[in-house]
């Protein structure tokens, strides 16, 4: 990958492939993880990452990708964010990968450690906003919430799985 532009239309083309095809999607996309490393551009590694755990059926699996996506955005300043969009701020994203981290604990049976993920999720929840992205993600926070305290590791019908 050359740009920076270049990488995240890589990224988006390989997301909207797993809607029809996820194996060539997942091929797609660590093609690109590859390519960019471990090391390479926080966003880059944090969308990557974040979508490319919906791609895997097995929790374990969606769990590496999704603890990757969560240090890359630890390491995403807002700075670099507003270069790809003004709009985003990185605290937006926390919401989303704290909740994807307490499914998979959940579904793993791992209920304390996905406790405090749904709970850091809740933390964030005010920096999503009153749209329908942010009523999604409360959703499935109140969702995984009731799985966790219900103790079921079914996994959520409403749960991202790359092919929507």
């Amino acid at each position: 990958m050359n740009g920076a532009g270049e990488t995240m239309t890589a990224i988006t083309e390989a997301v909207e492939l797993g809607r029809t095809s996820p194996e060539d999607a997942r091929e797609a996309l660590l093609g690109i993880w590859a390519a960019i490393g471990p090391h390479g551009d926080p966003l880059h590694r944090c969308t990557l990452a974040h979508y490319l755990a919906d791609l895997y059926d097995d929790a374990a699996q969606a769990l590496c990708w999704d603890v990757r996506a969560l240090d890359a955005a630890d390491s995403l300043t807002d700075e670099r964010l507003h270069r790809h969009d003004a709009t985003l701020d990185v605290r937006g994203f926390y919401p989303s990968l704290h909740l994807n981290l307490a499914d998979n604990y959940r579904r793993l049976g791992s209920f304390d450690a996905a406790r405090r993920e749904i709970d850091a999720a809740r933390g964030y929840v005010d920096a999503l906003g009153d749209n329908g992205y942010g009523a999604m993600i409360r959703a499935a926070i109140d969702e995984v919430a009731e799985a966790i305290r219900t103790r079921t590791t079914v996994r959520r019908p409403s749960a991202p799985n790359g092919r929507r």
